[in-house]
C-alpha cells in the first residue's frame, strides 16, 4: 500500500488532481478524482500511477489495461457513486461495515463529517449500477 500511495502523490505532483474517495480491494479500486478545471485526462495521470507502481522493486503489480472512467454529473451523481466506493468492501464480502475496511477513505470521511461512522450498515439505496467491474 505504501508504493501505491507514493505512486499517486508522484501523478499528483506531475499532473493536479485530488482524491474525494478511494478504496483499495484485493484486486481493484475505486476513486473519484477531482481534475483541474478544463482538464479530463485521466489516461496521463494513470498511466504515471502504474508506471511508478511498476518500476518500483519488490512486489509484482498487474494492471487491467485499461480503465473505467465516468464524468459526475451533478451533486447527486456524485454522492451515488461516494456511496457505491464506500459500499464496496462490504459488496464483495471483506467486511462487514465500510469503516472496518483499512484501505479506504472511509474513516476520512467520518472524520471530515461526511458519514456517520455507522454509515453502511445496510446497503445504500442509492448507489449506480455496476462501474465495469
Amino acid at each position: 500500500m505504501d508504493r501505491l500511495g507514493r505512486a499517486f502523490r508522484a501523478a499528483m505532483r506531475k499532473r493536479s488532481f485530488a482524491i474525494d474517495a478511494i478504496v483499495i480491494l484485493p484486486d481493484h479500486l475505486h476513486a473519484i478524482w477531482r481534475l483541474p478545471q478544463g482538464d479530463a485526462d485521466f489516461s496521463t495521470r494513470w498511466r504515471l500511477i502504474k508506471h511508478y507502481v511498476s518500476v518500483t522493486p519488490h512486489r509484482q503489480w498487474s494492471w487491467q489495461p485499461r480503465f473505467w472512467e465516468h464524468a459526475v454529473r451533478d451533486e447527486n451523481d456524485w454522492r451515488r457513486h461516494l456511496h457505491y466506493i464506500r459500499y464496496n468492501p462490504v459488496k464483495h464480502g471483506y467486511t462487514k461495515t465500510p469503516g472496518a475496511w483499512p484501505h479506504s477513505s472511509f474513516r476520512r470521511a467520518v472524520e471530515r463529517g461526511w458519514h456517520a461512522a455507522d454509515w453502511g450498515a445496510t446497503e445504500p439505496s442509492d448507489m449506480p449500477a455496476e462501474t465495469g467491474e
